[in-house]
């Protein structure tokens, strides 16, 4: 059986040396200068999945003579990277080359790439079992798509900062490179039967002092220090982080402090975008807490608005979108456009502002054949497909449909007759989410937990690189099986699930 199918996600590309390379309890780690934090990473991980110690050198690997039966690990920045010389950026950036002989040899263009090649090592080591014996051979390796994610909705439920900290720590360990905190939103009062003034609402992030500081929810919210937290762990595990503030609609957080901001005196989870009071609001929110956020795209929603309000929404979305390029950010925004105009138009200031990353999530409030054909650049974020509700009767209430995803879905399909052509050079990858509707179920993060993990390991291979060729479900259900232990996770280890979802 080939190598390439005993890694979560395969390798692209394996050529057999011959032989094999056997790794006693203690490893020569070489890591070249700009290699040291990826070493020192792989060295924990390794000593706490396998119980291998490592002991590091920092110089240039060449200039280090082998150590008699200790094998070394090499890793290595090499920005040209010429095996990979014809694959197109963003995708080289992540490409790595693993050899194994002698020497097990890392390399890769950036650390994001080397935490990939680190990945691709344990995973060796633990599909080998007590033997440890690595067949020798060279491995090339790409993903097919540049964003590949979760969204975690924090606005209708808190997620403790060690979970935040944890979901960073798995999605590293199938190669996806994206996680989207979702920071805002509400009750879907019109469902619950209950008042505007009665319903939960929440904005997770909490300024110390000043206009924004009374926002942050009492039910949790995340300080300055744990969203650091997050972003140093993010960039150690070469995953980016995308925060989302979401208006004008589920706004109910914003319009419960102030009132004047809404849709009907205030009696609605929806911003009143007549004038400039409510948009100059969110401004200075976004400008609040942009500092706090490194990674180059941020999220100001844009979904689910108001039908018969569309030149305010088009004005809303133009401006949030010219305001977040003006602070250095590319914006990103959730597709709501074929439901709010009928389609994008002229391009601004006409029509809808074009350069925005748009997540198509609905093929109704904008599908992906009209996204591209109207100049977006995408993300496949389908409702259908990829959203986990938990315990919900829609969507899908116990986790996603995984046999079905494994033999109908890849990250340019859609639903219905919305496909594109595979790798679409608009389309960037693709987001499974999961949203907290049910604010009154019972239910913790352990519950999601069990949710949204099967997930990963099957999304990092679709986007990675496609469904492998002749393996089942049921053997790829084998092999995530042997893979799941992870690295670093405490949180999701230690806590005690709600016994079922009940209200």
């Amino acid at each position: 059986m080939s190598l390439k199918r005993y890694l979560v996600p395969g390798f692209k590309q394996f050529t057999p040396g011959g032989g094999s390379s056997t790794l006693g309890d203690l490893l020569h780690f070489r890591a070249a200068v700009g290699a040291e934090a990826a070493a020192r990473t792989l060295m924990s991980d390794l000593a706490e999945l396998h119980g291998i110690q490592g002991v590091l050198s920092v110089s240039a690997p060449a200039d280090i003579p082998s150590q008699g039966d200790v094998v070394d690990v090499v890793l290595s920045l090499d920005p040209t990277l010429t095996d990979f010389a014809t694959i197109d950026e963003p995708l080289r950036a992540e490409a790595y080359k693993l050899e194994v002989g002698e020497r097990i040899i890392l390399t890769a263009a950036t650390e994001q790439g080397l935490q990939w090649a680190s990945r691709s090592f344990l995973q060796l080591i633990q599909s080998c079992g007590d033997s440890r014996a690595l067949e020798s051979g060279t491995a090339l390796d790409w993903p097919d798509y540049p964003v590949r994610g979760f969204l975690i909705d924090t606005g209708r439920r808190f997620m403790a900062p060690e979970f935040i900290r944890d979901l960073i720590r798995t999605l590293n360990w199938h190669k996806l490179n994206t996680l989207v905190i979702h920071l805002n939103d509400n009750e879907i009062a019109k469902d619950t039967g209950r008042s505007w003034d009665e319903a939960q609402h929440g904005f997770r992030l909490r300024a110390e002092s000043g206009e924004f500081a009374p926002l942050a929810s009492t039910d949790g919210s995340y300080s300055r220090q744990d969203w650091d937290s997050f972003e140093d762990l993010a960039a150690a595990r070469g995953i980016t982080i995308i925060a989302e503030i979401d208006a004008p609609a589920h706004s109910r957080a914003f319009i419960a402090q102030h009132p004047e901001l809404g849709r009907n005196n205030g009696n609605s989870d929806m911003l009143d975008l007549a004038g400039d009071h409510a948009v100059n609001f969110m401004k200075r929110l976004f400008d609040e807490f942009l500092p706090w956020f490194r990674g180059p795209v941020v999220h100001f929603g844009a979904d689910e608005y108001e039908r018969g309000l569309d030149e305010d929404f088009k004005r809303y979305f133009n401006q949030m979108a010219a305001h977040l390029r003006s602070a250095g950010k590319s914006p990103m925004a959730w597709g709501s456009i074929t439901t709010m105009s009928g389609g994008a138009g002229a391009p601004a200031p006409e029509g809808y502002d074009r350069d925005v990353l748009i997540c198509s999530w609905n093929n109704g409030w904008y599908g992906p054949k009209e996204a591209v054909a109207d100049g977006y650049r995408i993300l496949n974020t389908n409702d259908e497909w990829l959203y986990t509700v938990p315990y919900a009767d829609y969507y899908c209430g116990d986790g996603l449909r995984l046999e079905k995803l494994w033999s109908d879905w890849e990250p340019h399909v859609f639903g219905g007759d919305e496909v594109l052509d595979k790798q679409h050079p608009q389309l960037l990858g693709s987001l499974s989410a999961c949203w907290n509707d049910l604010v009154l179920m019972d239910y913790n993060e352990h519950d999601i937990f069990r949710m949204v993990s099967p997930t990963f390991p099957m999304l990092g291979q679709k986007m990675w690189g496609g469904t492998p060729e002749v393996m089942s479900f049921c053997e790829f259900s084998e092999l995530t099986d042997r893979m799941a232990d992870c690295p670093g996770r405490e949180f999701v280890n230690s806590q005690v699930a709600a016994v079922g979802g009940k209200d």
